[in-house]
């Protein structure tokens, strides 16, 4: 498996996208959907990122949008958006390998924080215990975020030793997926 940055606009991710945002509308009201579509993606200040198969297939994706920081000089926040396995790749690890790169792109901009939103219904379920997995804690709204109860906010503290403890792994070099992988 590859992960790797990649455009939004390819066909393939644009169907991808375009499923996610479906079944986003389809489960939850429209005030509470906050996923990105493909030109949100490609804005400055976000990195967008694909797993693929060797033969190119896509597999999933997601992206690590740069938020402002808390003031002059406090280290950066960052936030997850569009993570979406792909139906016939789901349970091989693949949210767990962008996960892990979109983490590892955070440390590298030297970000203090990363959290992100996701669905209060059961439907998410296996991706809140996936970003509890990578240590992600609850935490109240962030950025332009209000309180709503469809929603679930979860941060990561980012600390300094985080590539020390081993935290950073590249999953590029270790593809091995995980058996509780969840999308």
């Amino acid at each position: 498996m590859l992960v790797a940055p990649d455009s939004p606009d390819r066909a393939d991710v644009r169907a991808l996208l375009t499923e996610h945002l479906a079944q986003m509308h389809a489960t939850s009201p429209p005030d509470s959907v906050h996923a990105l579509g493909p030109v949100a993606l490609a804005t400055p200040g976000t990195t967008f990122l694909t797993a693929r198969s060797p033969d190119g297939a896509l597999l999933g994706c997601g992206a690590l949008v740069e938020l402002a920081a808390a003031g002059p000089g406090a280290p950066g926040h960052g936030e997850l958006k569009s993570m979406r396995t792909a139906g016939t790749a789901r349970r091989r690890g693949v949210a767990s390998a962008v996960l892990v790169r979109l983490l590892a792109v955070a440390r590298e901009r030297r970000y203090g924080r990363v959290s992100l939103e996701t669905g209060s219904q059961e439907l998410f379920a296996a991706a809140r215990r996936l970003y509890a997995r990578h240590g992600f804690e609850p935490c109240g709204p962030f950025g332009t975020y209000v309180a709503d109860p469809h929603s679930v906010f979860l941060s990561l503290e980012l600390a300094a030793d985080d590539a020390v403890k081993g935290l950073a792994q590249d999953p590029v070099q270790d593809p091995a997926p995980s058996p509780r992988a969840c999308c």
